[in-house]
Parts: C-alpha cells; sequence; structure tokens
C-alpha cells in the first residue's frame, strides 16, 4: 500500500472526491437548472421541483455541518484530556478556558510543544484557528477527519 505523505498545515485539509466533485456540483446544477425551469416556465411542477432542490441542498449542507459539529466535540474532549496529561501544575486550571476553535486548532500540536503553544495561544488570546495551526513545528497529523 503507498503511504501518505506527512501531514503538514499546507495539506492538512480533507477533500472527499465523491462529496466535493459529484454530490455538490450536481446539487448545484439540479439547484440552478430547477431555478431556470421555475423562472422561464413557471408552473405548480416546477415550482415543487425547486423546492426540492433547495431542501436536497440544504441537507447537504446540514449533513456536513452536523458531522463538523460532531468532530469538534469529540476533538474538545480528546484535546482537554490530552492536556490533562501534558500540561504542567500551573497550566491545568486554565485548560477549560480554550474555546472549541482553539483546541480544534491545537490538535495538530505534538505532545512536546503543546504546553508551550496552548499557554501562548491563552496569553496572547489567540482566535485564528490557521493563525494557530502556523505556530505548530511539529505537526501532529490527523488522518480520520470528517
Amino acid at each position: 500500500m503507498a503511504q501518505k505523505p506527512p501531514q503538514t498545515f499546507e495539506n492538512h485539509a480533507r477533500v472527499l472526491p465523491a462529496y466535493h466533485y459529484v454530490a455538490l456540483p450536481l446539487l448545484a446544477l439540479n439547484f440552478f437548472y430547477t431555478l431556470y425551469q421555475t423562472v422561464t416556465n413557471f408552473s405548480w411542477a416546477n415550482l415543487v421541483g425547486f423546492g426540492l432542490a433547495v431542501a436536497l441542498v440544504l441537507l447537504f449542507v446540514v449533513a456536513r455541518v452536523m458531522a463538523l459539529t460532531v468532530q469538534d466535540r469529540v476533538i474538545r474532549l480528546e484535546e482537554r484530556l490530552r492536556m490533562r496529561a501534558l500540561f504542567p501544575a500551573d497550566l491545568q486550571p486554565r485548560i477549560d478556558g480554550f474555546t472549541v476553535k482553539q483546541l480544534v486548532a491545537l490538535r495538530f500540536a505534538g505532545d512536546a510543544e503543546l504546553p508551550t503553544l496552548a499557554r501562548k495561544v491563552l496569553d496572547e488570546n489567540l482566535q485564528d484557528q490557521k493563525a494557530i495551526k502556523r505556530m505548530v513545528t511539529a505537526w501532529r497529523a490527523d488522518h480520520q477527519r470528517a
């Protein structure tokens, strides 16, 4: 089996070809086609078809949001447990001060650099996930993203 290249900030985003390159374009095409049909040749059948196209796009978006929300909750739990094991005593009381977005970004930091980077994130109140991820020097890969 081919070995995956090491994960970095530049290549960590996950693209699901069936989701992003097949389902999304087909739903978009269907949405715009039914919109065009409804506007140019109005009928109740075309209006119902457009309503269904809207519902399918909403289902597509909401399903993705729900999956990412559940993933973020799991990451929050996982990272808090990891922090409890790795943080020095003075940083332990501050674990609950992290936002979900900060925890999601910090999950890529290796065990050795996590306490230092976490302290910096809290002290400077860094909120930008990309900025936090860019500060990671020892990248901890996450290949099980939704």
